[in-house]
């Protein structure tokens, strides 16, 4: 009898998380598991605003992933998908081979999403990799290095400009608000010459937050000199500047650094697939199946499953990737091994946003709010979690965050 070939497409939370179980339940003489992932390692995306605002080095966010897979079960690919051709059954690669499957994964993630705004592609830096969260770092270090060493200081140097007051603009912008002062002690700058602006397009930054939350994380990165421009649509991006739009006027803002963090989309290559799509992703059965292709499964960023109770697509997380990842993995061994499929139902255990090393808000266990060095404490926890989903304990021993204190 032949084995079954399992092919998951990126090395995320979720095509990572799936991986995990399945070479936990299948034996080798199961089925045959292709892991393909465009590095070597895998990297905590939920940390990449710490490497990009230089309070965490980009080293201890990613794991190679021979580490984390049993190479005895799992074959890993290091190659970029160029192509997904469900109606084929086989996946292309940019070395010229094509991979054939009998069961598909598509995990492959998320792309900045830039909705046209003028100059953003070529000016803007997002905070999508570990080599852009560096390019970041590198670029806000240069500035504050090469201000006092002009004969005539640009203050557009010392402007940064974020764009977007989402989950992962404010945790950025939290972190960077830590380490301005550093950064002004190192190249002796006065803090007050520094402007940090957050840029929102809503009237209020966090959107499902609840307005607690909101107001105290507002309180906090004000009075580490972060400025709010809400309800400011983006209208350009420059090489040395920005134009914002807010309640019907235009503004110019001088900066040499404008960092991205205000939409996502799922990766293209879904898109341009024949699988069917609803602007992008793939709107999932309850088996995690795309309606079009029974042997295709979509988890993380690339899938979309509906909100019943608010009417809404649930956000893309990495805590319902996760979730996700596990319902998938279950389905896939029960079509090799037999046995009952699952339907999947996220199950909310609440969110934490990061606003810098020791301080946090969010909620909890079915809404309970929490702040400070609490929120502080549980965020470590979540990350620790989400590391020992993928790797076990000896992940956690190794990259785990157990500076609580």
């Amino acid at each position: 009898m032949n084995k079954p070939k399992i092919v998951i497409l990126g090395a995320g939370y979720g095509g990572l998380t799936t991986v995990a179980k399945l070479q936990k339940k299948l034996g080798v003489n199961d089925a045959h598991i292709t892991l393909v992932n465009k590095h070597d390692y895998h990297y905590e995306s939920t940390w990449l605003h710490e490497a990009a605002a230089g309070t965490l080095h980009h080293d201890r966010s990613r794991v190679q992933i021979s580490s984390l897979i049993n190479s005895a079960k799992v074959n890993f690919v290091q190659d970029t998908v160029t192509a997904i051709k469900p109606d084929e059954k086989k996946v292309e690669l940019e070395d010229g081979d094509a991979l054939e499957y009998d069961y598909l994964v598509v995990a492959l993630g998320f792309e900045a999403a830039t909705f046209g705004i003028p100059g953003l592609l070529d000016h803007a830096l997002t905070i999508g990799s570990i080599n852009k969260a560096r390019q970041i770092r590198e670029h806000i270090d240069y500035q504050f290095a090469t201000y006092n060493n002009e004969a005539e200081p640009k203050d557009e140097r010392l402007n940064i400009v974020v764009g977007g007051g989402g989950f992962t603009g404010i945790e950025f912008v939290g972190e960077l608000a830590n380490r301005i002062p550093e950064l002004c002690k190192e190249y002796d700058i006065d803090r007050s010459k520094v402007r940090l602006i957050v840029v929102e397009g809503m009237n209020s930054i966090m959107p499902g937050f609840d307005p607690e939350l909101i107001e105290y994380a507002m309180n906090s990165l004000e009075a580490r000199g972060v400025e709010f421009k809400l309800g400011a649509m983006l209208k350009e991006v420059r090489e040395d500047g920005i134009t914002i739009e807010q309640n019907g006027e235009k503004e110019d803002i001088a900066t040499m650094t404008t960092v991205w963090a205000a939409g996502v989309r799922a990766n293209h290559l879904v898109e341009e697939s024949t699988l069917e799509d609803n602007r992008g992703k793939v709107e999932v059965t309850p088996e995690l199946r795309a309606p079009s292709h029974e042997d295709v499964f979509v988890v993380g960023d690339c899938a979309l499953v509906w909100n019943k109770e608010i009417d809404r697509p649930y956000p893309p997380t990495a805590q319902i990737a996760m979730q996700e990842a596990e319902v998938c993995a279950h389905n896939l061994v029960a079509l090799v091994k037999g046995g009952e499929m699952e339907k999947f139902e996220f199950i909310n255990r609440g969110t934490v946003c990061s606003l810098g090393e020791k301080d946090a808000m969010g909620s909890i266990f079915g809404g309970k709010q929490i702040y400070g060095w609490t929120a502080s404490f549980m965020k470590k926890v979540i990350d620790n979690r989400a590391l020992f989903k993928i790797g076990g304990v000896g992940l956690v021993l190794k990259k785990g965050k157990f500076n609580i204190f």
